[in-house]
């Protein structure tokens, strides 16, 4: 785990169906790549299944919830449709989830209370992006959530000027 990620680390069990990943720690933009990479390649085995367990998750940026709505959308491309569950989000990540509209795009468990997935052994690899692979992460996540719902523009319009400019 890079430094970037500080105590952060998504922790995947890719051989179980649905695939498992597990939060522990922040979820952003300093850590979203690997995700992002992870359910892509995940994508291009054909698994289209997935389950997020947030029990451990510490907080959500947007740039986060756009990797996760980006996930989402690409799934409802595939036939069959995909499906991506997130579990024991808590109520602070579940609100940040549903101001965003991606309860339009993925199911929401947030109860505290449910057995989640246990098996999640295999910690994803947080590589340092450079400067551009960055700005192109939260410019992509930024744009995901503007497709996830049209409101997400008007919250997040200074963003994507200054990153498109760039």
């Amino acid at each position: 785990m890079s430094e970037a990620s500080g105590s952060s680390v998504f922790l995947v069990d890719p051989r179980s169906d649905p695939v498992v990943i597990r939060v522990e720690g922040r979820a952003n933009f300093q850590n979203s790549g690997s995700l992002r990479d992870f359910i892509a390649e995940m994508l291009g085995h054909g698994r289209t299944r997935f389950v997020l367990d947030c029990q451990g998750c510490a907080g959500m940026d947007s740039t986060f919830l756009g990797v996760l709505a980006g996930a989402a959308i690409s799934l409802r491309k595939v036939s069959p449709n995909g499906s991506f569950v997130v579990l024991r989000a808590g109520a602070r990540n579940v609100e940040l989830m549903r101001n965003l509209g991606l309860h339009r795009l993925v199911t929401i468990e947030a109860g505290e209370g449910e057995a989640g997935p246990t098996q999640c052994d295999t910690a994803l690899d947080t590589r340092q992006l450079s400067q551009a692979e960055n700005a192109r992460l939260v410019l992509e996540a930024h744009e995901n959530l503007v497709s996830a719902d049209e409101a997400n523009r008007t919250r997040f319009e200074d963003v994507l000027t200054f990153l498109r400019r760039r």
